[in-house]
């Protein structure tokens, strides 16, 4: 682990002030945010992550859930994940939420994990952890060692020729199917991102994540008013049952009325490059009677952008599986 500057912000400005300063004072140098600490510091004692500076914001009040003026719930970004997780806002009205956050570690890591810093969870791909190892993620233009390699837990949804990367995070593909928004506040003052646009494709600068901007700072997501009837579920897929990532994860959000859907969100995790909502799978649903066949042919349309590599290209018949047994559970 390199030598870094720490320093604790009681506001929420002071966190931006502090981060915004320290990125232009040191000429672009990294700058984090720490809470929980449970992605961060693992991977600044690995030296995957150098910031020449460490925020603390634990101190901060982003550690409610409220509920909204419009019936939806407001989450801090400090929310620990085991307190969100049995939150009765998210069990009565959330359940994929719960189910996910529940999935997602041991019980002593969701003690300690936060909303905001989940959302920025990053890759187990073993060539990003490994700095011995080719990696545009960690290190634009070196390659990607994964390409022919050791890929059998990666992505097969949003590769590119740089990488093959999977995000790991159960909560954001619940959110996704949810359609939270996450608020950002920083330098250019608060703005409101859908979850579908926060997390970016690979393409030729995987080094860059999500659309968040030196000093940037998560302050709370939103959920918006759940559907009126709606049932929701999260499944997971993993090689055992006690703290492992997805090879397959499905979160779906379905509303039926007279034995027809008439909406479906769906969402797939351990098989794309971000948490991979899937517009097409849900209009192979929409307006239709459930059945069997008819959600093989919206895993079929999820998949059908699908490239395996050499070793993961069981994923695709997983993942189809996996989706048919999340609409079949809610649909019952």
């Amino acid at each position: 682990m390199q030598t870094f500057a720490f320093s604790r912000a009681t506001r929420i400005d002071q966190a931006i002030q502090a981060g915004t300063r320290a990125s232009t004072a040191q000429q672009g140098a990294e700058v984090r945010f720490v809470a929980g600490g449970t992605t961060l510091i693992d991977l600044m004692k690995l030296d995957v992550e150098h910031p020449a500076q460490v925020i603390d914001i634990n101190h901060l009040p982003l550690g409610e859930v409220e509920q909204t003026s419009d019936g939806g719930l407001k989450i801090g970004a400090l929310v620990r994940n085991a307190d969100l997780a049995v939150h009765p806002q998210v069990q009565q009205h959330y359940a994929v939420l719960g189910e996910a956050l529940l999935s997602g570690a041991s019980g002593q890591l969701r003690n300690m994990a936060t909303t905001g810093g989940n959302l920025l969870q990053r890759t187990r791909c073993v060539y990003f952890r490994d700095t011995a190892c080719a990696c545009n993620k960690r290190e634009p233009g070196s390659g990607c060692a994964a390409i022919g390699g050791y890929n059998r837990n990666l992505a097969i949804l949003g590769v590119s020729k740089h990488c093959i990367a999977s995000n790991p995070s159960d909560m954001n593909v619940a959110l996704a199917a949810l359609e939270a928004i996450v608020v950002i506040r920083g330098a250019r003052g608060e703005r409101q991102v859908p979850i579908n646009e926060f997390f970016l494709l690979p393409g030729d600068t995987p080094q860059r994540e999500t659309v968040l901007e030196p000093g940037d700072l998560i302050t709370h997501v939103l959920l918006p008013r759940p559907l009126d009837g709606a049932r929701s579920h999260y499944l997971k897929l993993r090689d055992r049952a006690s703290y492992e990532f997805a090879l397959a994860s499905a979160a779906v959000v379905v509303h039926t009325e007279n034995r027809r859907i008439v909406q479906a969100r769906v969402a797939m995790g351990g098989i794309g490059t971000r948490p991979w909502r899937s517009p097409e799978a849900e209009h192979v649903l929409a307006g239709q009677a459930p059945s069997p066949a008819l959600f093989d042919r919206a895993a079929q349309a999820l998949l059908a952008n699908a490239q395996p590599q050499s070793q993961n290209g069981f994923k695709q018949e997983l993942a189809r599986r996996c989706l048919i047994q999340a609409l079949g559970t809610v649909t019952a």
